[in-house]
C-alpha cells in the first residue's frame, strides 16, 4: 500500500478513532503543517476538560519495527516544537512486535484495520486483535519464495554464524539481489544482528516458528505407496535403490523425527526424492494407492529442501529445520515430535 494511498484514509481513521471519546473536541485536523520548518503529516488539536493537546501524527507504508522506530524519532523532534503534544504513529497494520515497542516508549499508535493505543490527558483506548486487511502479499512472496527460502535454510542451520551478502548468496545458491532483499525486509523486521563483521540472526526461534505458519508443504508433489516391509527396512532399502541409481533423497516427517527424538513412533515412511518421483516408485517395484499408505514419496518444489542434510543409521535424513516444517505440516503428532525437534535439536544449537 502507497503512503499517499494510506494519508488518504488517515484523516478519516484518526477522527473515527477520536470520535469514541465523547469528552474530547476535535478543533481541527491540518495535513502537513510547516510548523518551525518541520513538517509533520498531521497535527490535530483537541479539546479535554483539562486543556488542549496537539496530537502529532507521522505516517508510515508499513509498520514493521525498525520502520516504526525511525518514526519515533521524527515525532520526538516534533513533539519539541509544540506544547502538550502526544505523538501517534500510523500505519496500514501495526504488528503485535511493533504495538509493543510504540507502548515501551511512549507512543501512540494506530492503524487502518482498527488496532490502536492512545494515552493522554484522561484519555485511554486501546484495541487489538483486528486482523491485517492490507496483507503484505509482495513482501511474502519476497520471503517466502523457494529460492529465498534457501536463505532461510542457511541462516537457521547456522544461526550463530555472522554472514555477508556474497557469502551468503554463495553458500545459498541464489543471487546477490535475492539475499540483499530477503536482509532488507528481515532488517525491517529486526530480525537481523547487524555487526560490521557481516549480519545474523537475532532470533532464530521466532523467524522459524513463522515460516512454519507460512509454509506449504502442499506445494510438493506426493506419491503415497504401500510396501511390504515397513520401518527401518524399507528405509534402508529405499536408501539402497537410491545409492545404486545415484539418485538424492531425504527420509522427512517421523522417519527423521525418529532418528533427531527416538521416542517417536510412526507408521509411514516420508522421503524426499531429487528426480522423478514416479520413476523412483516403478524402481522400488511399489505401487501408488488411495489409501492405507506406509510411504509417501515427495517430490520437491525446491532441492533447497536437501540443504543441511545428514547421515544417520546409514540412511540420508533431512536437517531438523526440513524436518521441523514438514512435521509442523502434519499437526497433532507432527507438532509434537517437531516440538520435540526444537527442544532436543535445534534450540541446542542456537
Amino acid at each position: 500500500m502507497l503512503e499517499r494511498e494510506i494519508l488518504e484514509k488517515a484523516s478519516d481513521a484518526l477522527r473515527g478513532c477520536l470520535d469514541r471519546v465523547p469528552f474530547l473536541k476535535i478543533r481541527d485536523i491540518e495535513r502537513e503543517p510547516l510548523l518551525q520548518g518541520l513538517r509533520p503529516d498531521f497535527v490535530i488539536r483537541t479539546e479535554l476538560s483539562g486543556g488542549e493537546w496537539s496530537i502529532v501524527v507521522e505516517v508510515k507504508a508499513s509498520g514493521q519495527p525498525r520502520i516504526a522506530r525511525a518514526a519515533m524519532e521524527q515525532l520526538r523532534v516534533y513533539c519539541q516544537t509544540i506544547p502538550n503534544c502526544y505523538p501517534l504513529f500510523l500505519a496500514p497494520y501495526i504488528s503485535a512486535s511493533t504495538a509493543k515497542l510504540c507502548e515501551r516508549e511512549g507512543i501512540g499508535y494506530l492503524d487502518l484495520a482498527g488496532n490502536c493505543r492512545l494515552s493522554f490527558g484522561q484519555v485511554y483506548i486501546e484495541q487489538r486483535g483486528k486482523d491485517n486487511p492490507f496483507s503484505e502479499k509482495r513482501e511474502l512472496r519476497s520471503l517466502y519464495s523457494p529460492k529465498a527460502e534457501r536463505i532461510l535454510r542457511v541462516f537457521l542451520t547456522s544461526p550463530l554464524r555472522t554472514w555477508r551478502v556474497q557469502e551468503l548468496a554463495g553458500e545459498a545458491d541464489v543471487s546477490l539481489g535475492l539475499v540483499s532483499k530477503v536482509k532488507r525486509i528481515l532488517e525491517d523486521r529486526e530480525w537481523l544482528d547487524t555487526q560490521s563483521s557481516g549480519f545474523q540472526l537475532a532470533d532464530p526461534q521466532k523467524a522459524l516458528e513463522e515460516w512454519a505458519r507460512k509454509y506449504h508443504y502442499s506445494k510438493h508433489r506426493t506419491y503415497d505407496c504401500y510396501a511390504f516391509i515397513s520401518g527401518s527396512e524399507l528405509e534402508a532399502q529405499i536408501a539402497a535403490v537410491a545409492e545404486e541409481g545415484a539418485i538424492r533423497v531425504a527420509f522427512t516427517g517421523f522417519s527423521a523425527a525418529v532418528r533427531y527424538a527416538p521416542a517417536v513412533r510412526y507408521r509411514r515412511a516420508m522421503v524426499y526424492v531429487g528426480s522423478d518421483a514416479a520413476a523412483f516408485v516403478q524402481r522400488l517395484g511399489i505401487k501408488q494407492v488411495p489409501s492405507g499408505a506406509n510411504l509417501t514419496l515427495i517430490e520437491p518444489y525446491d532441492v533447497g529442501v536437501f540443504y543441511g542434510a545428514k547421515i544417520l543409521d546409514g540412511i540420508p535424513i533431512a536437517s531438523p529445520v526440513q524436518t521441523y516444517l514438514d512435521l509442523m505440516s502434519q499437526k497433532a503428532r507432527g507438532e509434537e515430535a517437531a516440538a520435540a525437534i526444537l527442544e532436543e535439536v535445534l534450540k541446542l544449537q542456537w
